[in-house]
């Protein structure tokens, strides 16, 4: 038997794709786990909360970013 052509034939046969990682877990499980990274990196000083004035700011350069203000093509001042 060619076991060339069997490991050519096995390759092209479509296989569904199981999720894998955080996509394979369910929400709970996934929330649980992000909370956990989110203390712990608040925990060690490198988590940031924003403001309300910082939140305010992102979003409003979100806005403009997402809006296409007229800036496209032209060179940073």
């Amino acid at each position: 038997m060619n076991t060339k052509l069997t490991n050519k034939a096995a390759a092209e046969t479509p296989v569904a794709k199981r999720p894998r990682g955080f996509a394979a877990m369910d929400a709970a499980t996934q929330r649980r786990i992000a909370s956990e990274g989110g203390r712990a990196s608040h925990l060690s000083g490198r988590g940031h909360r924003f403001t309300s004035e910082e939140a305010r700011a992102a979003g409003r350069k979100g806005g403009q970013a997402s809006r296409g203000s007229g800036t496209r093509g032209t060179a940073a001042e």
